[in-house]
């Protein structure tokens, strides 16, 4: 029974003491909750705003803000209009000799060179020698005209004595002292003489002939052959040294080229020949002078399209006073036909894309729109706008790729 009592009182006993303990705990975190509600109720600072960084408007805009440094970056200019033409035609092509002007010069005979008298890239005149030569053939070439001489000199002979004769025998045909046949034979004979002295004089001419061309005087021997250049130009190619013994004629050992003037030959397009007319002016521009324009006029068009290219040729004259167009130079011919105007923008303007072309077009200080562009072919800095933007218009020329991160 005392047992009882006892665990009765232990029991009261923890019950008086838990309404002490609970109002304690809350008391020990009443600081707590009023730092944490403190805390609830503070506001926070907003994040300072990045100067730089765009603010869109839309999906096109591009906002910068003024103090933005990459919008003093950015260069603007106005679209202006130029005239442009309508269709174009722009090939390479190459410098070429005249080829009318152009002397390939051979041997006159078999023999030695003694002498080579110019040298490569000099200029020479027409008739001025270049060559001498030593050929055993000017010894027959100067027998045959003084064989040819003597021959003639027998027919004048032939021919006086027979011109006496048909005198003699007409004065004893008056007489009765001959037939009238020994007039005939006579007249036939200074017929026969006159027509060998025609002949004579004729291979007299003709060795003479030769005789000139090889340079040769008739009343010398032992001459050496001159070979003279045909035409005024300069040497372009030697192939002959001194001491070289030819036997062909036919190959040519020295090249001599009228440079005055030039061809400038190009290969155009079938479908675009028809914008070539002979006699029109083109424009030509060359590797060898960068930015200098030279001006040529058609001369000739092929007759003919190229059936591996489809091409025709053109050749172009050019002037060259001085000499310096040289062949075998390399540029291009530019012809142009028709000109509107057209909204042109530089070419750092424009953004260019796998799928499409853009440029930034600015609405008001620092907002810009990307806008899609087509455009054509460039002239020079400029490249004239198809569609997309208007003369007028305020575009990025300067500084394109900062807006293209965005």
């Amino acid at each position: 029974m005392k047992r009882g009592i006892s665990h009765k009182k232990a029991q009261k006993a923890q019950e008086g003491i838990k309404p002490s303990c609970a109002f304690c705990a809350f008391l020990w975190l009443i600081p707590f909750l009023t730092l944490a509600l403190a805390g609830c109720g503070r506001q926070q600072p907003a994040p300072e705003k990045a100067a730089a960084a765009p603010t869109p408007s839309d999906s096109s805009e591009i906002r910068l803000a003024p103090d933005s440094p990459q919008l003093k970056r950015l260069r603007v200019e106005e679209v202006r209009t130029e005239k442009v033409p309508l269709e174009e035609v722009v090939v390479p092509g190459k410098i070429e000799a005249n080829p009318t002007r152009i002397s390939r010069i051979a041997l006159p005979l078999a023999g030695r060179v003694k002498q080579v008298m110019v040298t490569i890239g000099d200029a020479v005149r027409a008739g001025e020698p270049v060559m001498a030569l030593d050929s055993p053939e000017t010894g027959a070439a100067l027998a045959g005209y003084r064989q040819a001489q003597a021959k003639l000199n027998q027919a004048n002979a032939a021919q006086s004595k027979a011109e006496a004769d048909l005198t003699r025998i007409k004065d004893l045909f008056e007489n009765r002292a001959v037939a009238q046949k020994e007039v005939i034979v006579a007249e036939t004979a200074l017929a026969q003489a006159k027509s060998d002295v025609a002949q004579a004089e004729a291979a007299v001419d003709e060795s003479q002939k030769k005789l000139q061309i090889f340079g040769l005087q008739p009343g010398q021997s032992n001459q050496d052959i001159m070979v003279r250049a045909a035409v005024s130009g300069k040497v372009l190619d030697i192939s002959v040294a001194a001491g070289e013994y030819r036997n062909d004629t036919s190959a040519p050992v020295m090249t001599i080229a009228d440079l005055s003037t030039v061809f400038m030959t190009a290969d155009v397009p079938e479908n675009q020949i028809r914008l070539i007319q002979p006699g029109e002016q083109i424009e030509i521009s060359l590797s060898a002078y960068p930015g200098e324009i030279f001006r040529g006029q058609v001369k000739r068009l092929g007759d003919t399209v190229d059936p591996q290219t489809r091409t025709i040729k053109v050749r172009a004259e050019l002037q060259n006073p001085v000499g310096r167009l040289r062949p075998e130079m390399f540029g291009e011919i530019r012809h142009r036909q028709g000109l509107r105007e057209m909204p042109v923008v530089p070419s750092g303007a424009i953004v260019q894309g796998d799928q499409r072309n853009i440029v930034y077009r600015e609405k008001s200080p620092g907002v810009f729109e990307a806008v899609e562009v087509t455009f054509g072919k460039r002239e020079g800095d400029g490249v004239p706008i198809l569609t997309g933007v208007k003369a007028g218009d305020r575009v990025v020329t300067d500084g394109t790729m900062l807006l293209r991160n965005y």
